[in-house]
């Protein structure tokens, strides 16, 4: 079952982990951007809304809707955004969940945007039992649409891995946007022990534990799919304001600055790194001078120890070797910028009771 959080006042830590329902990551139905409102937009059917709103229901039943998550995994939260529903929001919800290993074949089929959905596929989806799927969110009430009070979160504690969720309206109304904010989970027995993946991707499970600045995009962004849309699909970091008036650089051609910005992820599976890509895509004016990888092994415990969010972790300064498995791993740019990817490709490796040891690697961007 799931803890309410009525309020955007303070933000939950769960906001850190992926968004698992994403479009971008091959969720759906779900979209990433903001959700806009267009006083002068309206179609046949009425108000256009951007969101998911139902007619006012005039026959008994709630309404709901089956969306596939674009990475199985953990859910840690969840946030249902009734942004602009102010006088149509739904008035309660509720949140159930499950694994499936097989989609029956299911074709939604054309827009039906103004009607409901077919016999056909209302039949299609009666073989997914939907309604008898584990509750993650029990029935509770929504907050309406305004800036102030449209988020509404829940602290989710389910451990086991999802694949679907069946959102419930009761009994109509509106829903802007649905976050499922989690950790991927991947098979790694089905991976050979001789292929290179990458380790830090979101799909694989790798997430961002920590950063020291994220004013314009959040690290988490570098370990999405494919390459970057655009500069807000990475992360960017504010301008420093310790940086000097006049620049100098080294032999090597790096900036000498007094400062750097950092980004700390737990890769999806332990493992031994062979090859890095630092993609700075569309930051043509705004990209770092330099970065700096480290790398850690740490167990469970040890994480729960060493790493915290927003917070400095300090690393030893060995060279990287690709001879040791590591397990996380800290991005440091230099003094300032946008990355729009992460990639980290190596095998993943079991580890059992190694000690932590650290490793690094550094260069001109």
């Amino acid at each position: 079952m799931a803890e309410r959080r009525a309020t955007a006042a303070a933000e939950p830590d769960f906001l850190q982990f992926n968004d698992l329902a994403c479009e971008t990551e091959g969720g759906k139905v779900n979209n990433r951007e903001p959700p806009q409102f267009i006083p002068s937009a309206f179609t046949e059917f009425g108000k256009w809304m951007d969101g998911w709103e139902t007619r006012r229901k005039r026959i008994p039943g709630h309404d709901w809707c089956i969306i596939q998550l674009g990475v199985p995994g953990l859910i840690h939260g969840l946030d249902v955004d009734t942004s602009f529903f102010t006088g149509n929001h739904s008035p309660y919800v509720s949140i159930q969940a499950t694994c499936l290993d097989e989609l029956p074949s299911f074709t939604p089929g054309e827009d039906r945007t103004g009607m409901a959905a077919t016999a056909a596929q209302i039949a299609a989806v009666a073989k997914l039992s939907s309604e008898v799927w584990p509750e993650l969110v029990g029935v509770a009430p929504l907050q309406p649409g305004y800036a102030e009070r449209c988020h509404n979160y829940f602290r989710v504690s389910s451990r086991s891995r999802v694949t679907h969720l069946r959102l419930n309206m009761y009994p109509d109304g509106g829903i802007a946007r649905l976050r499922v904010f989690g950790v991927g989970q991947r098979d790694w027995s089905s991976v050979p022990t001789n292929q290179d993946v990458d380790l830090v991707a979101m799909t694989n499970g790798g997430v961002c534990l920590g950063y020291s600045d994220a004013h314009f995009g959040h690290p988490r962004n570098m370990i999405g799919r494919g390459r970057a849309a655009n500069m807000a699909d990475g992360w960017e970091t504010a301008r420093r304001l310790d940086r000097p008036k006049t620049l100098k650089a080294d032999q090597q051609g790096i900036l000498q600055v007094p400062g750097w910005e950092w980004a700390v992820f737990r890769l999806g599976h332990p493992g031994l790194i062979g090859s890095i890509e630092v993609d700075t895509n569309h930051f043509k004016g705004n990209f770092p001078d330099s970065c700096r990888i480290e790398a850690c092994l740490l167990t469970p415990e040890e994480e729960a120890c060493s790493l915290r969010p927003h917070h400095r972790h300090h690393y030893s300064k060995a060279d990287l070797t690709p001879t040791r498995p590591v397990s996380h791993v800290r991005l440091i740019i230099a003094p300032d910028g946008g990355v729009s990817r992460l990639r980290l490709w190596g095998r993943p490796r079991l580890v059992t009771g190694a000690p932590a040891n650290q490793s690094r690697a550094s260069s001109k961007l």
